[in-house]
């Protein structure tokens, strides 16, 4: 495994995070989730990302669990806050003071550890005035409840007044979780600039877009049983937008370019974001632990720039970049 420093901090995370949206407290079992955390702890993972919303807080009793006996201070620990868990009382969402603090301590009950080592605001929330935001943050930090704050799907615009803010406050505001993969580039033009001149690094959700970089979804064929696109809790509804011909068609262009370079087309994407100096780390989950030892092989491959320019041809029109799409992230009203 390699690490590289997130933001303009001191620390080191793995290139490759593991990440448990969509799969544990309900994709899969929760002993094959505990395998494969314990395969990317043998593969040299260190990093781990959760939210309290994924399984509505189950995944962080999973992960919890799963991690139970390592030494603390050898893996770095993600989680969230934003969207609606519990009831899903008026107050059970959004970045106020309120919801933050008592969040917290739930995430770590959770995680059954006495911090994380960074705490995310998952979306940025416009009925919570952004001071308030970073003031709550601030005293999660100074109560030693998690050692660095960052964001997730914040626009340059937000990522820049956040930073600010924390700044003032005397906190670290260090990264930014957007998507980002060869089919979604949207964060190219305006939100890796802007974390460039600010010391924020990206760690990136859905390197593989949501199994489509793969290569097993063939255009005009139904998707394989077991697929994420066969999942009705969930992961179907996030699968379905790749799985247009023109992309499948396209996506079949990039196996010969992976065998090229002695990579399976998984591989071949989780290694073609991290050659992006800006991103610290690519997250990956897995509902197998055999497919946790399959995509630690990306890390350390030197994709040259004639193999990037034949990705770009293969995928031709089919990548999405409008930066204006992370605006359509940031929701217009808190959720409940």
């Amino acid at each position: 495994m390699d690490f590289r420093y997130l933001g303009n901090s001191g620390l080191k995370i793995s290139e490759i995070t593991y990440g448990n949206w969509i799969t544990h407290g309900s994709q899969v079992e929760n002993d094959v989730a505990t395998q494969c955390v314990r395969a990317a702890l043998d593969a040299g993972i260190t990093s781990y990302d959760t939210a309290d919303v994924y399984a509505n807080t189950a995944a962080e009793t999973v992960l919890g669990e799963a991690l139970k006996g390592e030494r603390r201070e050898s893996v770095e620990i993600f989680t969230k806050v934003y969207w609606p868990t519990g009831p899903r009382g008026h107050n059970d969402s959004g970045l106020s003071r309120k919801h933050i603090l008592e969040s917290i301590n739930g995430s770590l009950r959770r995680l059954q550890t006495d911090y994380v080592d960074l705490y995310q605001a998952h979306r940025y929330d416009v009925e919570t005035p952004l001071e308030e935001t970073m003031q709550a943050f601030a005293d999660v930090v100074r109560q030693g409840k998690a050692l660095y704050i960052g964001v997730s799907e914040w626009t340059a615009d937000q990522i820049r007044a956040g930073h600010a803010l924390a700044k003032e406050l005397g906190i670290q505001l260090i990264s930014s979780q957007p998507q980002y993969s060869m089919l979604w580039r949207v964060i190219e033009d305006e939100v890796v600039p802007a974390s460039r001149e600010l010391g924020v690094s990206q760690i990136v959700w859905s390197p593989i877009a949501q199994g489509v970089l793969t290569g097993k979804y063939l255009p005009g064929t139904p998707p394989p049983a077991g697929s994420r696109a066969t999942d009705e809790k969930g992961g179907a509804d996030m699968v379905g937008r790749w799985l247009r011909d023109d992309v499948l068609t396209a996506v079949q262009g990039l196996v010969p370019i992976a065998a090229e370079v002695d990579l399976t087309p998984a591989q071949l994407a989780v290694a073609w974001v991290l050659q992006n100096d800006n991103v610290a780390s690519a997250i990956v989950g897995a509902s197998r632990p055999e497919q946790v030892h399959e995509n630690v092989k990306a890390v350390g491959v030197k994709l040259d720039p004639e193999v990037m320019s034949r990705i770009d041809a293969a995928l031709g029109d089919v990548v999405t970049r409008d930066p204006a799409l992370t605006a359509k992230n940031t929701p217009q009203a808190r959720p409940s």
